[in-house]
């Protein structure tokens, strides 16, 4: 990986980032790491039960204890589960089903065209700002950035001439760093609401937690995390990469740019007159109260299969507008051309597809062992007991959220195990589950980035070696952790002066009770 020679890249944060990632480059491949953990995981559950380790969950009264993979039963579901654990792997069938609609759009020309129209529009000094700020707001939209958005990132700054890796990172920064910021609610929201309002009720049996209880908070962070990005990508991660070497680098940036021709606007008419038609087909679902992308018994829109079928639609949108733009544009001259953008994008995800093979036997295996809830409640006990004041009790929560996502990479799996501590901790000192689920939020989203063990982290892997054939786990780690540090003490900073100026955190959600 070429490296800058300035003295401003040679700096003592630039120096770190650097040993970061000569030491995470020295761990084995990516797939051998998952497949080696899955064993210390079998080891350690064999391990943990011999010693009797326990822990009681907060919010069912259960005692939980580890489950020993080290024994014939575990054998016998190691075995005949390795398959299901594979194909069942969520990321797995997300990135292939819409790899296949993107790579259409990408075989036809419309991927290439569309950012050369945009980077030829748009302002320079905003295209970074803009990436991080898209990725943030992707997060409505489930998980479809860590598909789209994080190569996208890669392309447009390849086309200015910029080291793709840092567009990839400002992208990555925003889906992954800024998960819980949004201007939306998304389908998460409901999810942890209904966690909280459940924990709230162990102290108030009448206590209602609204989904949008947290909208203001995260509506406002979502422009402090966006800037945030955007001066970690321009102050740190720029001048640490350097210039690109590669193909596409700053050398050929302006034949990339050349303006459009006939062909391609013709293209663009074409993608355009059907992106309008698909978006018309979804609003019509989705805007009337009886929509027939609704859920149909409720009318809910979160919880509906438009929000369940957010990929299906990546894959038909972007096989629709892509087979468009190939016909406007004379890129696509028969089905073949078109199955053949399908297999092209496959080609690319070999590498990703292995991963993901033992990256989901290393989270099955996890999951089966109980380590996880076992973990997490030993050390939101811990935190408890600590006997700490109402601001650093607050901060050690960011903190211990933060930890806790290095090993558990779901949201909802996490909350269910801390709302019950947590909730009802917080409101015996007089403060409401609104303000709890705010902070858990903050610390559940600053360390994504640099968990090996978050579900997408593999794909980053995958999507960096296309320009960086020696990246590695190390690169990806010491690329984004300047974000997780500045969005952590940003992050943290705002909800203490928030807190501080006695703001709702969302509509009908004070900081305080009574």
């Amino acid at each position: 990986m070429t490296r800058p020679t300035a003295a401003g890249g040679q700096g003592p944060v630039a120096r770190f980032l650097g040993v970061v990632e000569t030491l995470g480059n020295a761990l084995p491949h990516p797939a051998t790491l998952f497949a080696g953990l899955a064993g210390l995981v079998v080891l350690a559950s064999g391990v943990f039960a011999a010693l009797n380790l326990e822990a009681v969950h907060p919010g069912t009264g259960e005692t939980i204890r580890p489950v020993s993979l080290l024994s014939l039963h575990g054998l016998h579901r190691i075995l005949t589960e390795m398959v299901t654990n594979f194909t069942g792997f969520a990321p797995l069938g997300t990135v292939l089903v819409s790899m296949l609609g993107i790579g259409v759009a990408e075989r036809s020309g419309l991927i290439g065209t569309a950012l050369r129209l945009v980077v030829l529009s748009a302002p320079r000094g905003l295209l970074t700002f803009l990436i991080v700020f898209s990725g943030i707001l992707s997060n409505t939209a489930s998980e479809v950035g860590y598909v789209l958005l994080v190569p996208l990132g890669a392309i447009i700054f390849q086309a200015v001439g910029r080291h793709p890796l840092a567009g990839m990172a400002a992208a990555f920064a925003g889906v992954s760093g800024g998960y819980s910021a949004n201007l939306l609610l998304g389908t998460v929201d409901p999810l942890l609401s209904g966690l909280s309002e459940e924990a709230a009720r162990i102290i108030d049996p009448t206590y209602m937690v609204n989904p949008t209880c947290n909208y203001y908070f995260l509506f406002v962070s979502t422009f402090f995390i966006a800037a945030v990005g955007t001066w970690v990508t321009e102050k740190i991660v720029v001048p640490r990469l350097g210039d690109y070497g590669g193909e596409g680098g700053a050398d050929d940036a302006e034949g990339r740019l050349a303006p459009l021709t006939a062909d391609e606007k013709r293209g663009l008419w074409y993608a355009t007159a059907a992106g309008v038609l698909f978006t018309a087909f979804l609003l019509a679902g989705t805007v009337p109260a009886g929509g027939f992308l609704r859920d149909p018994q409720t009318g809910d829109l979160l919880r509906s299969p438009f929000t369940g079928g957010i990929v299906a639609f990546i894959f038909a949108g972007g096989a629709l507008m892509g087979i468009a733009y190939g016909k406007g544009a004379r890129t696509l001259r028969n089905d073949s051309d078109v199955i053949d953008g399908m297999g092209k994008s496959m080609e690319t995800l070999g590498v990703y597809i292995v991963l993901c093979f033992f990256a989901a036997q290393f989270v099955a295996f996890f999951k089966w062992t109980n380590l996880g809830l076992i973990f997490a409640v030993k050390g939101a006990e811990g935190l408890q007991a600590a006997g700490l004041g109402d601001v650093p009790l607050m901060v050690s929560f960011v903190i211990v959220s933060a930890l806790i996502n290095l090993v558990m990479g779901s949201a909802s799996a996490k909350w269910a195990i801390m709302a019950p501590v947590f909730i009802p901790m917080f409101m015996l000192l007089g403060y409401s589950p609104e303000l709890v689920q705010a902070t858990y939020r903050v610390g559940d989203s600053v360390t994504n980035v640099i968990s090996p063990l978050m579900s997408y982290f593999p794909l980053i892997v995958a999507f960096m070696k296309r320009y960086e054939p020696q990246a590695g786990i190390g690169t990806v780690v010491a690329t984004m952790l300047p974000y997780s540090v500045a969005f952590f003490v940003v992050w943290t900073l705002l909800l203490l002066v928030w807190f501080a100026l006695g703001l709702p955190v969302g509509p009908g959600a004070p900081l305080k009770l009574g």
